[in-house]
């Protein structure tokens, strides 16, 4: 075990996917020499040569429709989108292509060896351009697995899994904490399940539920709950397709009560789907209406991001409506 930021997790995983199989190649705006534009695939050149990491042009629908090409031929294809906000010109290839590429060849070809890593959301003064969490957009997709980790430990073992699962996979990695988060990692191979949820920590009065760097800011309102008698019980949701309905379900209905946390806006969130699954399966045991604290239904600011973002005062606040209703 060592200390690893998420960078750094994310960049020992590589390291150890390309060490573990010769056919996996990484590649990206930038990702070469320069190691990426946050360093998460730092000296990979150096170690495995210009032939396995290297840089794409500047086509993010061009760096998906090589990345299909490669893992319908048999490589391990991991492609770096720099930024999530610039992921939408490779939607068409994504959720066309990506998506349906087993479905529509009857199993003939698929394109299971491909990863797609992506940083997203807020927390770094981006604006509108760079802060983005467009994850919702994706879980629309049959076909894709979308997958959100916590922190460095996460990062690790689920990029791991995520990298030798035959569905392709989004792996959208919250840059917020790419040097704030530092976790006990171990430094050999290791894998953490894809499509199951993690319980953070255990509680008896209501559920929080979040993915990415929203699992801390619901953890700080658990603590905020804690010191007013309210016993929070926190998961961390990890995948969000699949996402893993029987921990959640288990929970809210020892609980009687759910609040969901998101950065994305507020309107046709995954929290929206998540809301709706659980209130169809957990009706008789609800004690309050499913509360959401998002972001706002507007486009990304810059100068007003804290008001924008969700944190623990607005997460502590709904858990309070959700306890008096």
């Amino acid at each position: 075990m060592s200390d690893m930021n998420l960078l750094q997790a994310i960049n020992s995983a590589l390291d150890i996917a390309m060490q573990t199989d010769e056919s996996a190649l990484c590649f990206g705006e930038d990702v070469g020499y320069f190691g990426g534009v946050f360093r998460a695939t730092s000296h990979l050149q150096e170690k495995y040569g210009k032939l396995r990491c290297f840089n794409t042009p500047l086509t993010e629908q061009g760096i998906v429709g090589f990345a299909n090409g490669l893992a319908a031929g048999g490589t391990t294809a991991i492609a770096e989108i720099q930024f999530a906000d610039y992921i939408f010109p490779a939607f068409d290839q994504i959720v066309n292509e990506t998506a349906k590429f087993r479905y529509r060849t009857g199993n003939q070809f698929r394109v299971g060896g491909l990863t797609i890593r992506t940083p997203y959301g807020g927390g770094i003064r981006g604006g509108h351009y760079h802060s983005q969490s467009p994850e919702a957009y994706f879980t629309h997709t049959p076909g894709l697995t979308v997958v959100v980790p916590r922190n460095a430990y996460q990062a690790k073992g689920l990029l791991l899994s995520a990298i030798r699962q035959q569905d392709p996979v989004i792996f959208f990695e919250p840059k917020r904490l790419y040097r704030a988060c530092i976790n006990d990692v171990p430094e050999e191979d290791y894998e953490l399940p894809l499509g199951k949820a993690d319980i953070v920590r255990e509680g008896t009065d209501i559920t929080l539920l979040a993915w990415g760097a929203q699992v801390e800011t619901i953890e700080q309102a658990a603590d905020l709950a804690a010191a007013e008698g309210i016993s929070c019980e926190v998961i961390d949701l990890r995948s969000l397709l699949p996402w893993d309905v029987e921990t959640l379900t288990a929970s809210v209905r020892k609980t009687g009560r759910l609040v969901i946390n998101h950065e994305a806006p507020l309107t046709s969130g995954f929290g929206a789907e998540i809301a709706a699954s659980v209130q169809e399966r957990c009706f008789l045991s609800l004690e309050a209406p499913i509360l959401r604290v998002t972001g706002l239904d507007t486009p990304y600011p810059l100068a007003l991001e804290k008001e924008y973002m969700p944190d623990q005062w607005k997460t502590f606040a709904a858990i309070q409506r959700t306890m008096n209703y």
